[in-house]
């Protein structure tokens, strides 16, 4: 008689564990859909309204370029800066977003066999929290990694090592997870940031870059575009009372509504009934990052503690936080 299926249990690759039908239950009868399943979180607006500079900056680069081309080509400016303005929306259609899906994000389609154990236990989850499951495109990412992801509006994806060694229900609080940074507008929400974010990094990239090559001017000439680039940032810094320095503590603020964001989805998770698999895939998580150390000092690599910068910028909380808050849910259900 076969052994009952332990999470953590290796399995061979491309195998299923045993008994994985056996310990998500199916909802009978209708499923209900609920009016509104999609909003905007606090840690969604937060993290908007952290990308304002940023997108206000875009808005510069992208007027000064449309301007620049309107008067070479001809064009009205008005017309090319519109149609970035309007482009955001774009990225939300379904054609783009298999576009990001597939280039930009690296997924692939799942096979008839991945897509026959991951669409029924997503439609389960969907049922449970009341959405459309067919409003969502599923996608697999190959990785040895226990892992998924939520972006754009639809694209719900999924590693390849999760499809294989999780069981259904634990498969399902990965993908509760994941609907509720759709529903709760963090996907949604981080995919504008960066789309309109997008011309003020190329132009920061860009002005490192001649920064870089000063020193191949001649000594008078390198201190003049110091001397004005100095002149135009105090300038600008008096003008608006400093906070054109915000965007250097952004970073920091995103990644702390970041890993909020993170918890959120853990919330909704736990709300559908999953938070104890979604522990469970957590505490496996903690025993693959113990023997990776573990390897890493056998091998003799260097195991410096992280940095407090590096902690900071960190858009996941530690997996001992999310166990915590995970755990303070259970015992608040009881």
């Amino acid at each position: 008689m076969p052994k009952p299926y332990e999470p953590g249990t290796p399995q061979p690759p491309g195998s299923s564990p045993p008994n994985r039908d056996d310990d998500l239950p199916r909802r009978s009868g209708r499923v209900h859909i609920a009016a509104r399943s999609r909003g905007a979180d606090v840690t969604a607006l937060g993290s908007l309204a952290l990308h304002l500079p940023h997108v206000a900056a875009s808005l510069a680069v992208v007027f000064v370029v449309s301007y620049a081309l309107g008067r070479l080509t001809g064009l009205p400016w008005w017309i090319l800066f519109g149609c970035w303005v309007v482009s955001g929306v774009l990225v939300f259609q379904r054609p783009c977003e298999r576009l990001l899906a597939r280039w930009l994000f690296g997924l692939r389609y799942p096979t008839p066999e991945e897509d026959g154990r991951l669409r029924p236990v997503w439609r389960e989850v969907a049922a449970r929290a009341g959405v459309d499951a067919d409003g969502y495109q599923l996608w697999m990412e190959e990785s040895d990694e226990i892992n998924a992801m939520a972006a754009a509006g639809h694209i719900v994806g999924v590693t390849s090592h999760s499809l294989r060694t999780l069981t259904p229900a634990q498969l399902g609080g990965v993908l509760a997870h994941e609907l509720g940074h759709h529903t709760r507008g963090h996907a949604w929400a981080s995919l504008l940031s960066l789309w309109y974010a997008l011309p003020a990094r190329l132009a920061w990239r860009a002005l490192l870059w001649l920064v870089a090559r000063l020193g191949r001017l001649p000594t008078g000439a390198a201190a003049v575009v110091i001397g004005v680039s100095g002149a135009a940032l105090v300038a600008l810094a008096t003008a608006t009372y400093g906070l054109i320095f915000l965007p250097l503590a952004t970073p920091y603020l995103v990644a702390a509504v970041s890993r909020r964001s993170e918890l959120r989805a853990d919330e909704h998770a736990a709300g559908l009934g999953f938070a104890p698999q979604l522990m469970a895939v957590l505490h496996q998580e903690c025993g693959r990052e113990e023997s990776r150390r573990a390897m890493a000092i056998a091998l003799g690599a260097a195991t410096a503690k992280e940095g407090l910068v590096a902690r900071l910028l960190d858009s996941h909380p530690d997996v001992h936080t999310r166990l915590h808050h995970l755990q303070a849910h259970v015992e608040n259900r009881r």
